[in-house]
């Protein structure tokens, strides 16, 4: 069921991306009076799942997701109708415009696309406001893995500064680091302040781990729910019980818990749970599985998150930012894939990828803001000179405007087969990596 859920909100999620997209190219068109022959959500090679036509133009719904398009009259796309071309430029027609209009059309799904991501954002923080965890907040510290404490991380350091600046929001903390960034990282421990270096190599290991062995929140184990089939229920466990050692061993948070509990599986043994400030020792089965069956109080209930809220004005620059912000992050972790210690073919995903960020339960807030930073990774995407891409197109006119004369109609259509042969390898690779990640 989760991964119906999840399939769903990537599908209508990406059906949005690429309605918008495709409707700012339609859009600036017609503005341009330039004929549009088709607008489709995704591909429709051989047949469409439906069509019809209103005015001039075709509208459909094709069988392959991998995106969509508008077939512009008078334009070297993806349709590749060199017939049309090789007659007299019509009035209508793309390739009859001025350059400036047509490099308008050329930008107008990237501009929608971030036109999306800011009109979601702002609406976002209107209603709901930016909630965040501040650093002092984080009392119980961290939580360092196998990679923080390489660095010099341990269990319950509170981070302080990084690169001797005090840091706002915990959240924010690990894409620091997997910015690469980072020099020094400034913790307390036991009242004392210590300062650790971070080497150059240090990057690339996050890069190899993808941030999954370095450092997180630290909380303490105070039991929200059950599952179905509960060793902990039937032991005695209430809601709201903290849960601080098993076998006699002292846990003080919920990471060390789940770290002990694998040296009692298929054992009897006792767990330790402290209610209203009574320890109290209840015997308990640990299953082969080597979990008990309670979930954890989720984390916005033992922390102190703070809220910035905005009025719906006031909501309209801090959306606009918010999107300038999260454009030049995308950037900067594209150019990230050109350092020598990051394996491009390791970390590029495709559809398993992109799906797998959906929350497994419709969580609308967590969905609109997934789909704005989709949102803004494909008018990135889009816009690198590319052919087939609008970025190509965009190359391509530029070029016209510099040396004042078009490219050649059969280089223009060379080019594009090329690229559109490319976006497919590329896009059949990263789903192949998405696939063997799976089998690893």
């Amino acid at each position: 069921m989760e991964v119906l859920i999840k399939a769903s909100q990537f599908i209508l999620s990406l059906s949005i991306l690429i309605i918008i997209h495709e409707l700012g190219h339609y859009a600036a068109a017609r503005i341009f009076k330039v004929r549009v022959e088709k607008f489709y959500l995704f591909f429709n090679p051989w047949f469409s799942l439906f069509k019809f036509k209103r005015g001039e133009t075709e509208f459909g719904l094709g069988w392959l997701p991998l995106g969509g398009y508008v077939k512009i009259s008078g334009m070297i796309d993806e349709s590749m109708d060199k017939e049309q071309m090789k007659l007299p430029p019509q009035p209508h027609e793309f390739r009859s415009k001025p350059s400036w209009q047509r490099l308008i059309i050329m930008l107008g799904g990237v501009t929608f696309n971030l036109l999306l991501a800011i009109v979601i954002y702002i609406f976002m923080l209107s209603f709901v406001g930016e909630s965040y965890l501040p650093v002092q907040n984080a009392r119980y510290g961290i939580v360092a893995d196998s990679l923080g404490k390489k660095l010099g991380l341990q269990n319950g350091d509170h981070i302080i500064a990084i690169n001797n600046t005090k840091p706002d929001d915990f959240t924010d903390l690990p894409k620091e680091f997997i910015m690469g960034q980072v020099q020094t990282v400034t913790v307390l421990r036991n009242q004392d302040s210590i300062v650790l270096d971070v080497p150059e190599s240090f990057f690339g290991k996050l890069v190899e781990t993808r941030g999954q062995r370095f450092f997180s929140l630290r909380y303490p184990f105070i039991v929200h729910s059950f599952s179905e089939t509960s060793a902990a229920k039937e032991a005695g466990v209430l809601p709201g019980d903290l849960i601080v050692g098993i076998g006699g061993i002292e846990t003080s948070s919920f990471d060390e818990f789940r770290k002990t509990i694998g040296q009692f599986r298929n054992q009897q043994t006792t767990i330790w749970v402290e209610r209203d400030g009574i320890r109290n020792e209840l015997a308990i089965t640990i299953p082969e599985e080597g979990v008990i069956g309670a979930f954890a109080k989720p984390v916005n209930e033992i922390f102190e998150f703070e809220t910035r809220n905005y009025s719906f004005f006031a909501a309209i620059p801090a959306g606009i930012s918010k999107a300038y912000t999260t454009t030049v992050d995308y950037v900067k972790q594209l150019g990230l894939l050109f350092r020598p210690e990051v394996s491009v073919t390791e970390n590029l995903g495709g559809f398993i990828t992109i799906g797998s960020i959906f929350s497994p339960t419709w969580d609308w807030l967590h969905f609109w803001t997934i789909t704005a930073f989709l949102s803004v990774i494909l008018a990135v995407m889009n816009i690198l000179p590319i052919p087939a891409l609008d970025g190509g197109h965009v190359m391509f006119l530029m070029y016209e405007v510099i040396t004042r004369r078009k490219p050649n109609e059969k280089f223009m259509e060379y080019a594009q087969t090329a690229g559109m042969i490319f976006l497919l390898g590329l896009i059949l690779f990263v789903n192949f990596n998405d696939v063997m990640r799976l089998f690893r």
